[in-house]
């Protein structure tokens, strides 16, 4: 049954994210893309924050916090993949520059597949899979449906428009499906998470991240640095699953502490995305 239950998960792991990025890309064009991209301030902040500030606070943090050490590697994971396929919708409810979403996603999506073969034998303790054995789930569930969806979305911008409400579709009842089994599977590890530091120590780690985002990203615009800042806090937690499933040999709390990342990323998003509104609204007056 165990093993079902994994094969499973790692089925439903692919097809939400395949299909979210797939539908991302299928909705962008190449200029969008692009536009934020040709902001070095913006690229710039992006950079730093989400693939130097990230992993360095989640390392702090696991020095400071005591987790125990699943837990640990379960947010080091996380601080390696950031933003989340959702980060539109936030970023929308912050009424922040929806233009510059598509150089977020695509700058974190290939930054993540760049970074994370290279930094998980270094930062995770016990990972034992090897550099293109984490890289290969990452190319098949980010890159290669992101690229696939963009180049679609360039040679026939018709068909790629009447594919992504299918794709969508399927995305969101993998997603639901997903939700179900990581409750069936680790609805346990959920509950004896309470009490560990786990969740404290990733609210923590995601409130300083969307603060810092937010208030150091000097010389964007306010939309800009809302944009910024939700890319920060939220995560993909697809990307961080990815290389403990092709690791057989590490402790279940390790993924639970990444599929905790799922409900607290949204809490503290939309507590972020409702402040940003509230300061978008003076800035437009």
């Amino acid at each position: 049954m165990d093993a079902t239950l994994t094969l499973a998960l790692k089925i439903l792991v692919l097809v939400f994210m395949a299909g979210s990025l797939l539908e991302m890309g299928l909705g962008l064009s190449v200029t969008e893309a692009l536009k934020g991209l040709r902001d070095p301030r913006f690229l710039a902040y992006a950079v730093l924050f989400a693939f130097l500030l990230g992993p360095l606070l989640a390392w702090l943090l696991t020095r400071i916090s005591p987790l125990d050490q699943p837990y640990a590697s379960g947010l080091l994971l996380l601080s390696l993949a950031p933003c989340a396929p959702f980060l539109p919708m936030m970023v929308g409810r912050a009424q922040g520059d929806m233009g510059y979403v598509p150089a977020m996603l695509l700058l974190c999506a290939v930054g993540t597949v760049i970074l994370m073969p290279m930094a998980v034998p270094l930062l995770v303790p016990g990972m034992a899979a090897g550099a293109w054995t984490i890289a290969q789930p990452l190319l098949l569930m980010v890159l290669i449906p992101l690229l696939a969806g963009l180049l679609l979305h360039r040679a026939t911008p018709a068909f790629a428009a009447s594919l992504r409400p299918p794709v969508r579709r399927v995305a969101g009842i993998a997603a639901l499906a997903l939700l179900v089994l990581c409750v069936v599977m680790y609805g346990r590890g959920f509950v004896s998470s309470f009490g560990s530091f786990a969740i404290g120590t990733m609210v923590l780690y995601l409130s300083v991240l969307t603060a810092a985002g937010y208030g150091l990203s000097r010389g964007l615009s306010q939309p800009q640095r809302s944009v910024l800042a939700l890319g920060l806090g939220t995560r993909n937690v697809g990307a961080a699953v990815a290389p403990l499933l092709a690791a057989s040999d590490m402790d279940p709390r390790a993924t639970v502490m990444v599929v905790l990342g799922v409900p607290l990323q949204i809490l503290v998003s939309l507590v972020a995305a409702a402040w940003f509104a509230r300061d978008a609204k003076p800035a437009s007056a």
